[in-house]
């Protein structure tokens, strides 16, 4: 086969798995197929005499990998380009265009150079741990970006994704995997055998499709809705995110906040959720109860005896010396400070409580490895900044009430993060309510991707989701992925439902990733084998 038809075929596939990927309706199950071009394409160049193998490997999958990235994530470009301009996005874009799409490449790279030493099925393993493995680095080392991590993808078709609350999402990436790796053998057998040999793996992959697919649809139409309803009123305020920090007054935009609250807000209402950073200024957690906007927030809710308001705020905590790796110097006042991307609960009480968002967005937020780099602080710190970003928390927390409902805070990116979530519910959280500002993306399929996600954190825990983006898209979420409510994009409104305060801890909040973190650990083991093979064995044969 020649190089121009692998690259044919690796396009191929890059289409398919851009067809099948949120939001694209009714295309998810392309997923389930959508490898089997790049196999085809590769298994040409592996049984090709032709020097540069591992080359055209690496090539070929990376093609693939590098268009599906980008036509699925285009919209990073828009959040950078509105800043910076075009000059400066369309480089700096590349960076989480070809971040993912390297890993991906890299995991397809060692199950070439694995298959050299072992078997099919040991190499066939060996892709699925290195790709789920390199999945899992996306989600834990300081350059995380899990939004392309394949389980995502059935959110597009949540009803096939109902077992999640066992597996969470990598479960979904195990699932489409295998399907590609039968669908490919069941498309070689068929080439190359006769008889009932020439349909036997073929039967064998639709089991391993359809049974996922039954059990999934049985689980969401005998599914009920668990616990006890409260009334949730969650509020989009649409105000222009490049608007917002700098033209428009906190005073105004809480006014708006609060006349969108009252407009549905009713007696029984237990919980207001407004976008995050819909406080705009920088208050002093320490000193917030003598904050005038603080003070006006609980004004407002003196008409709720019963009412808890959960806003995004942008906080700080001041400190005598540098307690933090974020910690800046203000050289004026003579102290350290952080700066904090903040979910706030207020009540009808003094009490008043503070979630900082960890899940920070790499190079936007929070600098890469900022141990590392804390030898650069002295120099950031000249130019009034820190090689840390914005603070954060290590551990993940529940608001509590003072009727006693916790209540899951997740700050914009973190929805992406099912075993943070799942460590908020383990620890007493009822509900998920996140609070998000999507509008850096413009009307793009990114706001739809993000809202989507969220299907999945429902049916991993079992929980309702109340999420308030300040631009869109806002909606209520039942446990089963369904979105029973939602706004239009760009529409300034607020929705209100009867959501179900859960107490049920399903397997997936019990056990984490464990999928990932297992086979993370048979990846590492199998990798060893490649420089055994070629080298140890190589010279003890010597």
């Amino acid at each position: 086969m020649k190089s121009k038809q692998t690259y044919l075929l690796a396009l191929l596939s890059a289409c398919l798995l851009w067809l099948a990927w949120p939001p694209m309706p009714f295309t998810t199950p392309l997923l389930l197929i959508g490898l089997v071009p790049l196999f085809i394409a590769l298994n040409a160049i592996s049984n090709d005499s032709g020097k540069k193998q591992g080359k055209r490997i690496f090539l070929t999958a990376g093609l693939t990998f590098l268009v599906w990235n980008t036509a699925s994530i285009y919209w990073v470009y828009n959040a950078i380009s509105a800043y910076n301009g075009p000059l400066v996005a369309l480089p700096v874009s590349l960076i989480p265009f070809g971040l993912s799409a390297l890993l991906m490449t890299f995991a397809f790279w060692l199950y070439y150079r694995l298959g050299k030493y072992v078997n099919n099925k040991m190499a066939y393993l060996g892709l699925i741990s290195f790709y789920i493995a390199l999945e899992y680095l996306q989600q834990t080392w300081d350059l995380a970006f899990p939004w392309m991590t394949l389980g995502n993808g059935l959110a597009g078709m949540h009803q096939l994704a109902q077992w999640y609350d066992y597996t969470g999402v990598y479960g979904g990436s195990l699932w489409i995997l295998l399907s590609n790796i039968l669908a490919f053998e069941a498309y070689q057998k068929f080439r190359s055998q006769t008889g009932y040999l020439r349909f036997r793996t073929a039967g064998i992959w639709a089991l391993a499709v359809i049974i996922p697919i039954s059990i999934s649809l049985t689980k969401y139409s005998t599914s009920t809705q668990k616990g006890t309803p409260s009334n949730v009123v969650v509020v989009q305020p649409n105000i222009d995110p490049y608007q917002k920090l700098e033209n428009i007054p906190p005073a105004e935009q809480i006014n708006i906040l609060t006349h969108l609250s009252d407009s549905i807000g009713q007696t029984n209402t237990e919980y207001f959720i407004w976008p995050e950073t819909a406080i705009p200024n920088y208050a002093d957690e320490d000193r917030i109860r003598s904050n005038n906007d603080f003070i006006t927030l609980q004004n407002f809710l003196s008409k709720y005896k019963n009412g808890t308001l959960i806003t995004g705020i942008e906080s700080i905590k001041i400190y005598q010396d540098k307690r933090t790796i974020t910690s800046k110097f203000d050289n004026q006042r003579g102290i350290y400070f952080d700066n904090f991307n903040t979910a706030m609960q207020v009540e009808n009480s003094a009490n008043v409580q503070f979630y900082h968002k960890s899940k920070l967005v790499p190079g936007v937020e929070k600098m890469p490895f900022p141990k590392v780099f804390s030898f650069l602080d002295g120099v950031f710190a000249q130019l009034g900044g820190t090689v840390g970003g914005w603070g954060w928390q290590d551990k993940p927390s529940v608001l509590y009430a003072q009727s006693g409902i916790g209540v899951a805070p997740v700050v914009c990116y973190e929805s992406l993060w099912g075993d943070w979530i799942g460590e908020q519910v383990k620890d007493g959280a009822q509900f998920i309510a996140i609070i998000t500002n999507d509008g850096w993306w413009g009307n793009t399929s990114g706001k739809d991707q993000h809202m989507m996600y969220a299907k999945l954190r429902a049916i991993e825990t079992h929980r309702d989701v109340a999420r308030s983006a300040n631009t869109g898209i806002s909606c209520f979420i039942n446990q089963r992925g369904d979105v029973i409510q939602k706004t239009k994009w760009w529409t300034r409104t607020a929705l209100k439902a009867n959501i179900n305060l859960n107490d049920e801890i399903t397997f997936y909040v019990k056990s984490g990733d464990i999928i990932a973190k297992l086979l993370s650990i048979t990846a590492v083991l199998l990798a060893l084998i490649i420089p055994y093979r070629k080298w140890i064995r190589k010279t003890g044969h010597a």
